[in-house]
């Protein structure tokens, strides 16, 4: 693409050097810089991209966009000062690939807990109303059929242009995206054109990265600032911040809840470990799925759904036969009558959700295992609380490892037993290897108890001083159950 239909509709500074030349790729870090590359000079949270432009050149980048032009100008470079280099990358992305969210519906989803299930229901959904669609998920990515290997919760702005260009010339209609906090902070989301945003809830979590839960709050509330006066807004009404959402969008706003009275309102009727009959919109349907945190999914699916203009009918006949999301309540039950949970809960609050939807369905004769850790290397502050909450609700905690990354699991674990309760120094244990504590719940269970495994859901590893070593809790029940059943 030449120069000059690249920065279509991009705010320039100051051009010097070649006028129009061809560019063969956008390009923002150095050492991927190719013949007749543009380099992005992005100021980085470690390193500034200024420092890296002669290296970029040096490897065959003919146009440079930076914030700061350097000393030395080369004449057979083109120089493109722009105000922010970040939220040009986006635009830029857009532009090079053919502005591709503007070809399809793009469909956002904000917020702590619940991004990765809604965007794979709605995936799932649309699928069973007979439509091509794109996933980009902490999961995978999926482009109608093909399934795509996933990095990162919101992948760069330049990778998520290629996706969706790919979802485009593959003829997909619409595209679900998880949209990150670290993602909107860092612009990945810059130059999108987002059809419906939706806010599933919001609690402590990322503070290692935004510091404090006001900036958190923020970050989260940007997306929903930025988008056009053309695109819908679904927030949840029921919590406390789900208003704050919408307060400067320009966006049509629409609610849901369970609690208030909202645009979608849905009800539980029945729930056990194999699903739930709801009622959204005064019409009943059974679902596979469970849990209250689940209905919140469900419904603002449901609500997505609506306002993408399909029929209520259809859209609950298309819920009725989905599957569980993996790793997210995953129940398994073992020949000697154990129930397994299996979920990535891994934060203070989804904890205390999967927890508080285990013990409804309880009859209460059973005991309710929780094995538990928290990352290394991330927030420390929810630490205390998940200790508090695990030993609050649980009939036995063990404290146990997650990713340690490069911390100590035993300092780790150190400061999650510091939030246990005086009166539930009695409800827990402590066993930093995973496998271990996993093997002493099976031996420690009895028929019809239930053993939740939290924290890890879909990941097929364990990340140890900077290696990922395979560990997978599905697995290793399936192991272990079956050991114990010999």
């Amino acid at each position: 693409m030449n120069l000059e239909a690249l920065l279509n509709r991009i705010p320039v500074l100051e051009i010097s050097g070649r006028k129009n030349p061809e560019i063969s790729e956008i390009i923002f870090d150095s050492r991927k810089a190719v013949e007749d590359s543009l380099y992005v000079a992005v100021r980085g949270t470690v390193s500034d991209g200024h420092s890296f432009i002669d290296a970029a050149i040096a490897k065959g980048a003919i146009a440079i966009v930076c914030e700061v032009l350097p000393e030395n100008l080369y004449p057979e470079i083109t120089y493109i000062q722009v105000k922010d280099a970040s939220k040009t990358l986006g635009q830029l992305a857009s532009n090079f690939y053919g502005n591709p969210s503007e070809k399809l519906s793009l469909i956002g989803i904000t917020g702590t807990n619940g991004k990765t299930s809604v965007t794979t229901l709605l995936f799932d959904i649309f699928k069973n109303l007979g439509f091509k669609s794109a996933l980009i998920s902490t999961v995978e990515y999926r482009i109608a059929d093909e399934i795509i290997p996933s990095t990162h919760t919101t992948p760069d702005v330049v990778r998520l242009n290629q996706l969706l260009a790919k979802a485009v010339e593959m003829s997909c209609e619409y595209a679900f995206m998880e949209v990150s906090s670290h993602g909107i902070h860092q612009n990945r989301t810059e130059g999108l054109n987002f059809k419906i945003a939706g806010f599933t809830n919001i609690s402590h979590d990322h503070l290692d990265y935004h510091k404090t839960f006001s900036e958190y709050l923020k970050t989260k509330k940007r997306f929903f600032d930025e988008l056009n006066p053309e695109a819908i807004a679904i927030t949840n009404i029921d919590d406390k911040n789900g208003t704050v959402m919408l307060q400067n969008t320009k966006a049509t706003q629409k609610t849901y809840a369970l609690k208030t009275m909202a645009n979608y309102h849905g009800r539980i009727l029945e729930a056990d470990f194999n699903g739930m009959l709801l009622n959204f919109g005064g019409r009943e349907f059974w679902t596979t799925l469970t849990g209250k945190f689940n209905v919140y999914n469900l419904l603002l699916a449901y609500a997505v759904a609506i306002e993408s203009g399909f029929h209520e009918e259809d859209i609950l006949k298309a819920i009725s036969t989905l599957k569980k999301v993996k790793g997210r309540f995953e129940t398994l039950k073992s020949d000697s009558g154990i129930f397994f949970v299996i979920d990535y809960a891994h934060t203070p609050d989804a904890l205390e959700n999967i927890l508080d939807s285990i013990n409804d369905i309880r009859t209460k004769n059973e005991r309710l295992i929780t094995i538990f850790g928290c990352g290394g290397d991330r927030d420390h502050a929810k630490r205390p609380e998940m200790g508090k909450i695990a030993t609050r609700k649980s009939t036995l905690a063990i404290i146990t490892s997650d990713n340690p990354r490069t911390e100590d699991p035993a300092a780790i674990i150190k400061e999650i037993e510091a939030g246990v309760e005086p009166q539930n120094f009695s409800k827990y244990t402590s066993i930093p290897d995973r496998k271990e504590a996993i093997k002493m719940a099976i031996k420690f269970a009895e028929p019809r108890d239930i053993i939740l495994l939290a924290g890890k859901g879909h990941e097929d590893y364990q990340e140890i001083n900077g290696v990922k070593h395979h560990f997978d809790d599905k697995e290793t029940i399936m192991e272990l159950a079956k050991l114990m059943s010999k």
